[in-house]
């Protein structure tokens, strides 16, 4: 990988400074921002160029590889996250890193060394009933976890349209809002028809045979006729909370805008 101009310039500016020295130096030029662990590469540049550190997906790795590579992030990062962490792979992480802490429901292992850090402009988190709290909570933790402030609004499910309806008020304050579901996949259509900010949809995998683990929801969301619906992977609670913390931080930031 090729560094960009700020990047080269922002290792000069600290070995100037004293902060590094010139093996340091030549060391980060040669690797390009990552460091080359053998059974990963870590991208250490990930938040210079993105505005987001790297995030480790836990499924399929071995709880050693997850807790070496959350080690090495730790050592360079504010926030550290694992998704779609095991019990055992929480555990591993946690001798090794003792700050980390294992959320079960959202099954993230989090490192933050900030966080009580301020919290800005509003994203809501509906979810259409309690089976699909927990993507639900993986999308409200990462959120919080990079400075957005979350108010989670679960069991709002198009059943009992009357329990969404009680909420407008949250829902018309939030930046953005971020809508699982399963079953049919009608909550983000009608959410996106309530308000005038966008609507990120979430499919899940809760529902009888029909529902194909999740395809008819989200195929559902893909054909929505509200407009500003856009729709992630089946599950993806990190993905949609990534699209909706940058939302929330450009509409807090915007000069005419509150940022609630």
């Amino acid at each position: 990988m090729i560094l960009k101009r700020e990047e080269i310039r922002d290792l000069l500016a600290r070995f100037k400074s004293g902060e590094t020295d010139a093996d340091a130096l030549v060391d980060e030029l040669l690797k390009g921002g990552y460091e080359d662990i053998e059974f990963a590469k870590v991208d250490h540049h990930r938040k210079r160029r993105t505005g987001y550190p790297e995030v480790i997906y836990g499924e399929g790795k071995a709880p050693e590889q997850a807790a070496e590579i959350f080690q090495r992030l730790v050592a360079k990062t504010d926030v550290v996250i694992c998704t779609r962490a095991s019990s055992d792979m929480a555990n591993a992480i946690m001798v090794k890193i003792p700050g980390a802490i294992y959320h079960e429901t959202s099954r993230l292992v989090i490192h933050h060394n900030n966080p009580d850090g301020p919290t800005q402009g509003l994203i809501a988190i509906a979810c259409a009933g309690t089976s699909d709290i927990g993507v639900a909570e993986e999308a409200a933790m990462v959120c919080e976890a990079f400075g957005s402030r979350v108010e989670r609004l679960y069991d709002v499910g198009v059943a009992g349209l009357h329990r969404l309806l009680g909420q407008v008020d949250v829902l018309n304050r939030a930046n953005c809002i971020i809508a699982v579901a399963g079953m049919e996949g009608a909550l983000p259509s009608v959410l996106a028809g309530l308000v005038d900010c966008p609507v990120i949809a979430v499919p899940t995998s809760v529902g009888y045979g029909a529902s194909f683990g999740g395809i008819a929801a989200l195929l559902a969301m893909l054909n929505s006729c509200a407009p500003g619906v856009s729709v992630v992977n089946i599950e993806n609670g990190f993905g949609a909370a990534l699209q909706a913390d940058m939302i929330n931080k450009l509409a807090s930031s915007a000069p005419d805008g509150e940022g609630n």
